[in-house]
């Protein structure tokens, strides 16, 4: 079944989704379609905060031309330390139609990005499929990838299957107290890591063209945070046991203090090189040898926000 045919199939599965919502984790129930929100504060109607031709992703997204970007507003978490919370948590960004949304998709393709990026998209799903049927039609032929915090449904993700060429997520938390306390997350490590195998089942390890950009595949972002709040060992450890000795790792060093993170004395620096270096020493000593690290330089500053730290690869 083509591309085209699969997101009309879905776009008729999620009919009524949000009439009462339970399209992520917290199965909340917000009745969207009338105007209601609920734990995420997304409208009915998407709302992003911007769109970029953005070369600071992973080298496989970027490459030459850029990734395409999109960033979304509201988020189905709140984490004290969010890097993005000026539109996940204090809600700035622009309301637009997914006829808006999906001429963005094809204005990013026109400018010659590599993507389409679709980044914080889980409280936007049945949108973003709309939108994707009409850009589809109209002649999107780009990977599209799914870029999520990882606080995802196993069941939506299922929907997805054969749409979301790439899937992009985080693997934030090995210890569900620490996703509570520092995420207001849930079993986060349960959906998190069902999600994740879901979505590799469906697009396996990472595939590269001659170029070395993504064509499909599982990408995951580990962002280490100090004190071990984020047990990334653990993660590792699931990884390579569960998902792929031959899956693509983001090791991201990149953390600072922001937001409310000050708050919390465990969080209140930036990583360590050694506390970073014991990452990336424990994904060799794995043989998870496929991805990128971050060359380590101190965070203080809100400069570092996003992924513009140029990534190595780990094997370099």
């Amino acid at each position: 079944m083509d591309k085209l045919k699969l997101i009309r199939n879905a776009v008729k599965n999620f009919e009524g989704a949000l009439k009462r919502c339970v399209i992520c984790p917290r199965r909340c129930g917000a009745d969207r379609q009338s105007g209601k929100t609920g734990y995420c504060r997304a409208p009915l109607d998407p709302v992003i905060y911007s769109y970029i031709q953005h070369h600071g992703e992973e080298p496989a997204l970027s490459g030459s031309k850029g990734s395409g970007t999109i960033f979304f507003a509201y988020c189905n978490m709140k984490c004290v330390y969010c890097q993005n919370y000026q539109f996940s948590q204090l809600d700035n960004g622009e309301k637009i139609t997914t006829e808006r949304l999906a001429s963005i998709m094809l204005d990013l393709e026109k400018s010659g990005c590599h993507n389409i990026n679709l980044v914080s998209p889980t409280h936007y799903v049945p949108q973003i499929l709309t939108a994707l049927e009409i850009a589809v039609r109209e002649g999107l032929n780009i990977p599209i990838v799914y870029n999520t915090s990882g606080y995802d449904s196993p069941d939506t993700i299922k929907m997805l299957d054969g749409i979301i060429d790439i899937y992009l997520p985080d693997m934030r938390y090995s210890d569900n107290s620490m996703a509570i306390k520092y995420s207001d997350a849930p079993d986060y490590m349960k959906y998190n890591r069902s999600s994740v195998i879901e979505m590799h089942r469906q697009v396996g390890d990472l595939t590269l063209d001659s170029d070395g950009i993504a064509g499909k595949g599982l990408i995951i972002r580990l962002l280490v945070l100090p004190n071990n709040v984020s047990g990334t060992v653990q993660s590792l450890k699931f990884i390579r046991g569960r998902i792929s000795k031959n899956a693509y790792l983001s090791i991201m060093s990149q953390y600072y203090p922001t937001f409310k993170a000050h708050n919390f004395k465990e969080l209140s620096r930036s990583v360590e090189k050694s506390e970073y270096e014991i990452i990336v020493d424990e994904a060799f000593s794995l043989g998870l040898n496929s991805g990128w690290v971050q060359e380590y330089e101190e965070r203080t500053d809100e400069k570092f926000l996003g992924t513009n730290i140029e990534p190595k690869n780990l094997t370099a």
